[in-house]
C-alpha cells in the first residue's frame, strides 16, 4: 500500500504564505513526477505545480513567480511555498506523485486526501 499525506493547509489574508507538505510512504520502489493540483468549488481540478526527480519543474501560468516546488526525495516528500496569496488561490490543495511500487515494473498514480486553502480578509 502508499499514502500520501498532506499537511499545511488553512486560512490566510491575501498577500499572505503558505507551506504545503506532502509525504508519501508504503511500499514504494521510487518516485517519478511529483506534483500539487487544485481544485475551486464549480471548478475542475488543475495543476499548479510539478516536480521531477531530477528537479525540473513547471508551473501554472496563473501561479509563476508566486509559488515554488521543492522535494525531498531520500524523505519522499514534496513542498509547495506559496507566496503573495489572492483570494483566487482558494481551493483544495491535492497531492498527486507517479510511484513505482516494490516489486512491481508499473508506474502508478496515487493522491493525496486534499487541504483546504483560503484566502480571504
Amino acid at each position: 500500500q502508499v499514502q500520501l499525506v498532506e499537511s499545511g493547509g488553512g486560512l490566510v489574508l491575501p498577500g499572505g504564505s503558505l507551506r504545503l507538505s506532502c509525504a508519501a510512504s508504503g511500499s514504494i520502489f521510487t518516485i517519478h513526477v511529483m506534483g500539487w493540483y487544485r481544485q475551486a468549488p464549480g471548478k475542475e481540478r488543475e495543476l499548479v505545480a510539478a516536480i521531477t526527480r531530477y528537479g525540473s519543474t513547471n508551473y501554472a501560468d496563473s501561479v509563476k513567480g508566486r509559488f515554488t516546488i521543492s522535494r525531498d526525495n531520500a524523505q519522499n516528500t514534496v513542498y509547495l511555498q506559496s507566496n503573495s496569496l489572492k483570494p483566487e488561490d482558494t481551493a483544495v490543495y491535492y497531492c498527486n506523485a507517479q510511484i513505482v511500487r516494490q516489486g512491481t515494473l508499473g508506474l502508478s498514480d496515487y493522491w493525496g486526501q486534499g487541504t483546504q486553502v483560503t484566502v480571504s480578509s
